[in-house]
C-alpha cells in the first residue's frame, strides 16, 4: 500500500515537457509499430493459412508456419509493449521494460525472466511466492511450478491447449529447478561481444525449439489439432522442400525477419533494440535509419490483423 501511495504522488507532481525523453519515447514508439505492423502482421498471415489448413501442407512448411506464428506473437505482444511504454514516456511516465530479447534466452528459465515482464512478476509475487516458491521439499516445488504455469495457461483463455501449453512450459522448467539451474543465466547472453559462441548459439537454439513447440499447443484450435500439427511435422514430409500458398509474401517476410533479429540481436542489451542504435553517428545517418523504419511501415504494411492480446 505504501508503494502504491508513494507512486500516485510521484505520478500527480508536475511534469515538464523534457526533448531527449519525448524522441526516446518516440523511437521505441517507432520500433514497436515496425514490430506490430511489418513483423507480426506479415507473419499473421502466413501463419494463419497454415495453421487453419495445416492438413495440406508438408512437414517442413509446418515447421516455417509455427516459425511464423512464434515471431507474430513476439512482434504483437512486445510491439504493443513498445508503443505503450513509448507514449508513456513522452507524457513523462517512465514503464518498466516488458520484453528483454525472449528469443536469445539460453534455458527456458532465463526466456520466463524475459518473456512479458509484468505478467511473469505479477504471478511470481502474487502466486509463486505465497505457494512457498522453490522453498520446501521436492514435492512443493514441483506443485508451485505446475501451479503458476497452468494458471497461467488458464489465464490465456479456457480451452485445453492453453492448459496443455502451461503444463509443458512447467515441464521445461522443472529440471532447471531441481538442479538449482534456474538462476544461472541473469546476464545478457554474449555480453559485450558480437556473437555468441557455440555453447551459447547451441543453448539459444534449444530454447527456440522448446519454445515453438509449446507456441503450437498455443496457436492450434483444440488438442487434436496440435497433436496432428506435431505428428506431420515429424515425419518424412520434414525433409521435403516447403511450400506456400502467398509464395512472395512468405520470401519477404523471411528477409523482413532476419533484418529484425539482427536488429534485435544488436540491442539485446538495451531497453528496446534500437535504443542506442546509431546514437554516435551523425543525425543524417540516424535519421536515415528512422526514415527507412517509416517507409517500411508503408511499403510492408500487412493485412490489418488484431492484437492477440486483445482476447486475453
Amino acid at each position: 500500500m505504501k508503494e502504491q501511495l508513494i507512486y500516485f504522488l510521484n505520478s500527480t507532481k508536475k511534469r515538464t515537457f523534457e526533448y531527449n525523453k519525448a524522441v526516446d519515447g518516440l523511437r521505441q514508439l517507432l520500433w514497436g509499430l515496425f514490430k506490430k505492423i511489418v513483423i507480426a502482421d506479415n507473419s499473421a498471415q502466413i501463419a494463419n493459412e497454415i495453421f487453419n489448413n495445416s492438413t495440406e501442407y508438408s512437414g517442413s512448411t509446418l515447421v516455417l508456419g509455427a516459425v511464423f506464428f512464434t515471431f507474430q506473437i513476439y512482434g504483437d505482444f512486445s510491439g504493443y509493449s513498445d508503443m505503450a511504454i513509448g507514449i508513456s514516456r513522452l507524457f513523462g511516465f517512465k514503464l518498466k521494460q516488458n520484453f528483454a530479447a525472449p528469443y536469445f534466452s539460453r534455458d527456458i528459465a532465463e526466456f520466463w525472466r524475459r518473456w512479458h515482464i509484468s505478467l511473469s512478476t505479477w504471478f511470481r509475487d502474487y502466486l509463486y511466492i505465497p505457494l512457498g516458491g522453490s522453498r520446501g521439499k521436492t514435492y512443493m516445488k514441483v506443485r508451485n511450478t505446475f501451479i503458476i504455469f497452468i494458471t497461467s495457461g488458464f489465464w490465456h483463455g479456457a480451452n485445453w491447449t492453453f492448459i496443455v501449453w502451461g503444463a509443458l512450459n512447467a515441464l521445461y522448467f522443472l529440471p532447471l529447478l531441481l538442479q538449482k539451474k534456474n538462476k544461472i543465466h541473469s546476464d545478457v547472453v554474449a555480453q559485450g561481444k558480437l556473437l555468441p559462441n557455440l555453447k551459447e548459439f547451441y543453448q539459444i537454439s534449444k530454447t527456440f525449439s522448446l519454445t515453438l513447440i509449446a507456441w503450437i499447443f498455443f496457436r492450434a484450435d483444440n488438442i487434436g489439432h496440435a497433436w496432428s500439427f506435431l505428428k506431420t511435422i515429424f515425419s518424412k514430409s520434414l525433409f521435403t522442400f516447403p511450400h506456400f500458398s502467398e509464395k512472395d509474401l512468405a520470401v519477404n517476410t523471411s528477409i523482413l525477419i532476419i533484418i529484425f533479429l539482427i536488429v534485435e540481436w544488436l540491442g539485446r542489451e538495451n531497453q528496446y533494440a534500437i535504443e542506442k542504435l546509431g546514437l554516435n553517428k551523425n543525425r543524417s545517418i540516424r535519421w536515415l535509419f528512422y526514415l527507412m523504419i517509416i517507409i517500411s511501415l508503408f511499403w510492408f504494411t500487412g493485412q490489418e490483423q488484431q492484437f492477440i492480446y486483445f482476447q486475453f
